[in-house]
């Protein structure tokens, strides 16, 4: 049986879990998440925790029975505290300015780019930290991708949209005429 499958995921205070007809629905204080539940695997609530099991134990069932776990896991923990992603922005001149449901970033091309958030997703920026918040994970994760991928990190100078906690490798550059 799947190790992380088989684990409960313990239901807390001010948070309730509705399993209906292939949808399982978790509410909380910081909001709503839904998610449909993939044939093969069953999703149970049992007192204060919620219990994932699958019909068989064939291959794709096996991996969809600690994914479900993990999805459910997630979206509990997102409804009670939230998710928040850091990026760092390096370079001269380069910056983000977050206006209600968008964020202006402004990153050494010949425009300014209007990055649109979507819904459930806060941005909050900090000298040159930008902080995305929101209480869904996979959304979140997402919305980080597509920033980051506004202006990746450069190898030489190290400028441009990085994750906080990412290294860049970095390359020397010319080293000259020697001869």
């Amino acid at each position: 049986m799947s190790r992380i499958g088989k684990k409960p995921v313990a239901i807390p205070k001010g948070v309730t879990v509705n399993v209906t007809s292939g949808q399982i629905a978790v509410k909380g204080p910081k909001g709503e998440l839904k998610r449909k539940v993939p044939t093969g695997v069953a999703v149970k609530v049992e007192g204060d925790k919620v219990v994932a099991t699958r019909g068989d134990d064939g291959r794709v069932n096996r991996a969809k029975h600690g994914l479900i776990r993990a999805l459910v896991a997630n979206m509990v923990k997102g409804v009670t505290t939230g998710f928040s992603r850091e990026l760092e922005i390096n370079g001269v001149g380069y910056k983000a300015e977050p206006k209600g449901k968008s964020v202006l970033f402004t990153l050494g091309y010949s425009h300014t780019i209007d990055f649109p958030l979507p819904q459930g997703i806060e941005a909050k920026m900090e000298k040159n930290k930008l902080t995305l918040s929101g209480i869904d994970r996979e959304l979140l994760g997402e919305t980080a991708a597509k920033v980051r991928s506004l202006r990746p990190p450069e190898p030489y100078k190290g400028k441009g949209i990085k994750y906080v906690e990412e290294t860049i490798k970095r390359k020397v550059g010319k080293a000259g005429a020697t001869a």
